[in-house]
């Protein structure tokens, strides 16, 4: 059984971040009943029609990907109906997801007393980007700006010297830790009110979170003057930890930090065994002291053969190495062929493939359904709900369902 079966979550959100929380929630066995305002839905929905996502027919992979697994329920909340129907479901969850705005939560009163005080067991989760306190904590934001830029990301991976920053991560690049981040919290908060009897205000921001992705250099800076800067590609202090060409242009990743227990395995499976006995490179600190050299000799023996070489003569390396792979190469990485980290998904036009959650239990990926259609299940959680076919049509003829 997954190991959130039995809970109900109500999501009040958008875009990616706390949708994507709430997906890995349903993975893991809740049931998401995702709150959509009428007709227009979640804001995602309309990101083809604008344009800014390129499509393959209908199939919305910006919607999908944080959105499989649930039910909507469409529901004007600005309606007074709406509200108090929003509320009956609160009375039967356990938990209320969202990421409004402040002033929003306000306005449409599903802030936390609001909710808290239909159901006062109620597992109240946020999810924003600079925090629940100060003066920006009701400032809009992303997680191109609070994760990547103002969390320290972006001047990080920006090379040093370079006259730009790195350019803006991909995208929802940090709204999928941070959903995981939310979920897992969410998670313990559900155990804690378990063993405690106490449901808390769960709280996870985008900047937050891309301080802890980042947090060594954090730490570092208060340390260190001007922080860790990454070196230059030929100033690395352990050639074996550095990114190396190949001969048709593609990169491989070296990251052995025990240099001095794989140097001499790793010199006979290249070739170069008189690398070994080198006085300049025969210890850690003489490859150390001598690195430019070592970095050159390197160069060299890497770009003499192709991607698909170096990855049979390194396959039973024990060093740690990998390929930079384009995301299509990870679609056939029979890693994650075998894993299931991928998931094929039935829809009306054929199948999709939409990536599972990072957790597996007992070794189990876990099977996605499609993303529901604005609204699709409005009838049937009213019904469960135990609203008659009368009422359902009376709050249609009002507009505050879909």
């Amino acid at each position: 059984m997954a190991p959130l079966s039995g809970i109900k979550v109500l999501e009040v959100a958008q875009f990616w971040f706390v949708p994507s929380a709430c997906a890995l929630l349903a993975d893991w066995g809740a049931d998401v009943i995702k709150v959509e305002a009428p007709m227009r839905g979640d804001a995602m929905r309309g990101l083809i029609a604008s344009g800014a996502v390129q499509a393959t027919g209908q199939f919305n992979f910006m919607m999908e990907q944080p959105n499989r697994n649930k039910r909507s329920i469409g529901i004007d909340l600005a309606a007074p109906e709406g509200l108090a129907l929003l509320y009956e479901l609160v009375a039967q969850a356990d938990v209320f997801v969202t990421n409004f705005m402040p002033d929003a939560r306000q306005r449409l009163k599903i802030d936390v007393d609001d909710v808290k005080r239909v159901k006062p067991s109620i597992v109240y989760a946020r999810g924003h980007g600079y925090g629940v306190k100060g003066a920006d904590a009701g400032r809009g934001s992303n997680d191109g700006t609070a994760f990547y830029a103002r969390s320290g990301i972006a001047n990080r991976v920006t090379p040093v010297n370079s006259p730009t920053p790195a350019p803006t991560a991909r995208p929802a690049f940090g709204d999928g830790i941070s959903g995981m981040a939310l979920a897992g919290a969410i998670a313990a908060a559900l155990l804690g009110r378990e063993r405690n009897g106490h449901a808390p205000v769960v709280d996870v921001s985008l900047l937050g979170v891309g301080m802890w992705q980042v947090a060594a250099d954090i730490v570092a800076a208060a340390e260190f003057p001007g922080g860790l800067d990454l070196p230059a590609h030929d100033t690395v202090p352990n050639p074996l930890v550095n990114m190396y060409r190949t001969k048709d242009g593609r990169w491989l990743q070296l990251a052995t930090l025990q240099a001095d227990r794989y140097w001499p395995d790793f010199c006979e499976r290249v070739g170069r065994t008189d690398l070994i006995a080198d006085t300049r490179f025969s210890t850690h600190e003489a490859r150390q002291q001598n690195r430019a050299a070592c970095i050159r000799e390197l160069d060299t023996v890497f770009g003499a053969r192709t991607f698909a070489e170096w990855r049979a003569v390194l396959e039973t390396f024990d060093g740690q190495w990998d390929l930079v792979q384009s995301p299509s190469e990870v679609l056939g990485d029979p890693q994650v062929l075998a894993n299931g980290f991928m998931r094929p998904v039935e829809y009306s036009d054929g199948v999709h493939h939409l990536v599972d959650g990072p957790a597996q239990f007992d070794t189990t990926p876990n099977d996605l359904t499609r993303a529901p259609e604005v609204g699709e299940h409005t009838e049937q959680i009213l019904l469960e709900l135990g609203l008659d076919w009368a009422r359902i049509g009376e709050l249609k003829d009002a507009n505050a369902i879909t």
